[in-house]
């Protein structure tokens, strides 16, 4: 099944099913927090209740499939063809950040390009989509309600920190207000199984490719990084996590993101983003 957050013009952000034969959704009655444990109980399209309300796919935006409250974790360091590029060795142990909410944009939303970087980047990554805790789970794909697509844009030289003792700087360089397109909607489990779904990622820039790669090529699995982060903070029903990117990002050859370029990022069987690289907005007060 295919769900959606989506909203009409003027209207409440409500989750739907989303039938892509059709070109339609059906707006949900409830919450998250209602249709999600009757989904994880396996009681399929029988979870939902609806409003009775059918809207054309092309008339609705789109939002990012996250309730406000949901936590954003980031796995990195994930493909290793990725850190080859870079001449970096892979960590012994998975690596997480977080991201804010606010970072979060529509799968069709525009990325107005930040004054505070000359160094716009992408990263296609698989995104995980939580629906029950892991606790007392043998396998911990169980706890996951499905997957979506996300594009990690990045403002590479706010990344490395002011440098010296401090480090990194991620809030700068990943947390930028509405610069991460999510979407454009759910995929539930059922569709891929209780395995490491192994799916052809890529991402062009005005038509060109730029990143083409699997997500059965991730260094640690889907599992191994849902335990990892719930070792150090509590998974949650409707938290996300990004499960790193492939080789081919902008920091490889030089050619950041501009203002008028074009991004498609796509995941076979899940969907794909569509966002312009808009105008550069002020610089924030």
């Amino acid at each position: 099944m295919k769900i959606a957050r989506c909203s009409t013009q003027g209207g409440e952000p409500r989750w739907a099913l989303v039938s892509a034969q059709e070109d339609t959704v059906q707006p949900f009655a409830e919450g998250l927090a209602q249709w999600v444990p009757r989904i994880m109980a396996g009681q399929g399209r029988g979870a939902f209740s609806f409003t009775g309300e059918t809207w054309q796919l092309t008339d609705v935006h789109l939002l990012p499939p996250a309730e406000r409250g949901a936590t954003v974790y980031v796995a990195g360091a994930n493909y290793a063809k990725h850190l080859k590029e870079f001449r970096i060795e892979s960590p012994r142990n998975p690596f997480a950040f977080l991201k804010p909410y606010r970072a979060l944009t529509g799968a069709r939303d525009d990325l107005p390009y930040p004054s505070l970087t000359r160094q716009l980047d992408f990263e296609v990554e698989l995104v995980v989509v939580v629906g029950t805790a892991l606790d007392g789970l043998k396998n911990a794909l169980h706890a996951v309600l499905g997957y979506t697509v996300g594009n990690d844009i990045s403002a590479r030289e706010l990344q490395t920190g002011p440098g010296g003792a401090i480090g990194m700087d991620f809030l700068s360089g990943k947390g930028l207000d509405h610069m991460t397109p999510l979407g454009p909607w759910i995929v539930t489990r059922e569709e891929f199984g209780d395995v490491h779904p192994d799916l052809r990622m890529t991402l062009r820039v005005n038509g060109e490719l730029r990143q083409d790669g699997r997500t059965g090529e991730m260094t640690w699995s889907i599992g191994e990084l849902l335990q990892f982060v719930n070792a150090r903070s509590i998974l949650e029903p409707g938290d996300l996590l990004f499960t790193g990117t492939p080789a081919g990002v902008a920091q490889g050859d030089g050619r950041f993101l501009k203002p008028g370029d074009r991004i498609e990022t796509g995941i076979e069987r899940i969907g794909s983003l569509e966002n312009l690289v808009a105008a550069e907005r002020g610089t924030p007060r």
